[in-house]
């Protein structure tokens, strides 16, 4: 079971790039893309909170929980 961060997703659907995202929120561009390359190992809701304000989403838009294939 893991958990998908579908960042690039939306923030391709609205049309913002990795800088203009990280300058919205108040984030390093480093720690963004971390975040957008499913790298992070947690995030924090005040985070995820700016990300959704910033792309008019919900949080369910950027994380999806996907079950691994059984084999």
């Amino acid at each position: 079971m893991s958990i998908v961060v579908n960042l690039d997703v939306m923030m391709a659907k609205r049309k913002i790039g990795l800088m203009e995202l990280a300058e919205l929120i108040d984030i390093t561009p480093a720690n963004l893309s971390i975040l957008k390359n499913s790298k992070a190992k947690a995030i924090r809701f005040s985070t995820l909170e700016e990300i959704c304000r910033a792309l008019d989403c919900q949080p369910g838009d950027i994380l999806e929980f996907v079950e691994d294939e059984k084999s």
